[in-house]
């Protein structure tokens, strides 16, 4: 198999591609006519050939038959793309130019109405998830940061016991509690300090 798929690689596709290069780089229209009817023909190929490989491998030569097809097609003596291009393919090609370009602009537009529905979905499907969790991290994450106000108002007691009056009591259980204790604190420390 790796016999017959090299000389493939490279009589196939290798030589074709430096050629069409050198066609590009010299601006010559016969050129480009020729290696743009190889590649369609090629294309065309490489399709059939995904599925006579499934149903025909087992036929005797059936590799180094597609070599030869190959060699056939690249050959200047038998122009065989070029043959079978204006033979077959235009004129098959050219009466279903408007079915096939309908087809294309379906597709197109089924397949970007398809990825904005699913990107939709997808954008939906993360927000809700986003929201569960933060909801279910909530109850969490309020007991953490209760747990964690508890030690500082309990070091910043036993630090500073001396500048915080006794009747000031702290409470933890209201949110107001807390700036009304820190501002009498600062208040009793700023009446001391001005005494």
């Amino acid at each position: 198999l790796f016999v017959c798929f090299f000389p493939r690689l490279i009589f196939g596709t290798l030589y074709p591609a430096y050629y069409s290069y050198k066609a590009v780089k010299s601006k010559d229209i016969k050129e480009y006519v020729k290696w743009m009817m190889y590649w369609i023909i090629f294309a065309l190929f490489t399709t059939a050939e995904t599925f006579t490989d499934i149903f025909l491998c087992w036929f005797p030569f059936y590799y180094e038959l597609k070599i030869a097809f190959v060699a056939w097609l690249l050959s200047p003596y038998t122009k065989g793309s070029s043959l079978l291009y204006r033979k077959f393919v235009h004129p098959t090609l050219s009466s279903k130019e408007k079915e096939i370009d309908d087809c294309l602009i379906q597709a197109k537009d089924r397949s970007y109405d398809a990825l904005v529905h699913f990107g939709k979905r997808g954008l939906n499907v993360a927000a809700t998830a986003a929201v569960m969790a933060a909801s279910k991290g909530q109850g969490a994450l309020s007991e953490r940061l209760r747990s964690f106000s508890m030690q500082d108002l309990s070091s910043i007691r036993g630090d500073s016991s001396s500048t915080v009056p006794p009747s000031v009591t702290v409470r933890t259980s209201s949110k107001q509690s807390q700036p009304k204790t820190s501002r009498s604190a600062s208040e009793g420390t700023g009446s001391s300090g001005k005494c």
